[in-house]
């Protein structure tokens, strides 16, 4: 198990949000930024863009890096803006290039005032949604930080009234 350092002085403890392309998405960024002001902590929102699969022609995919990475900063941006409309905390934006699970235990690992790990629940047919289904269901016991699964039906008041 990892030690933690945020909760030492000159540290704040921060959660964490992953930032992709679902609707229930926006729902831990709300919370986390909500509990992140509470309680005096800080947040940061992971992007963690997918290797392309496209190997063939090295100009090709430079050239798909280059459309993923500025996806991934407008992304962060509109994130980080519905954080601020919602808190008071400036977030933090990190984005990563690799396997989103494996890329969220990286940055939990190199980040020890990381203290939570926030994700939203799906709300379709489908189930809770990939990255909730890795690490809350095959990896929380050895997961190296609480995971907070927010209800990706709340709305911003609902998620006001418990953050």
């Amino acid at each position: 198990m990892l030690k933690r350092r945020s909760t030492e002085a000159g540290h704040r403890r921060k959660f964490l949000a992953v930032i992709d392309d679902s609707p229930e998405c926006s729902r831990a960024v709300v919370y986390a930024a909500r509990r992140a002001e509470r309680t005096s902590g800080a947040l940061a929102l992971l992007y963690v863009i997918e290797p392309p699969g496209f190997h063939d022609w090295i100009g090709v995919e430079n050239i798909m890096r280059a459309e993923a990475s500025e996806e991934a900063e407008k992304a962060l941006a509109r994130f980080a803006d519905l954080a601020r409309r919602h808190s008071s905390v400036e977030p933090e934006l990190v984005i990563r290039e690799g396997a989103r699970a494996e890329q969220v235990n990286h940055l939990i690992a190199e980040d020890e005032d990381i203290a939570i790990l926030v994700l939203a629940a799906g709300i379709d047919k489908e189930g809770p949604g990939p990255l909730v289904t890795a690490i809350a269901g095959r990896l929380a016991g050895t997961f190296p930080v609480p995971i907070t699964i927010v209800p990706g039906a709340l709305t911003d008041e609902e998620i006001a009234a418990i953050a």
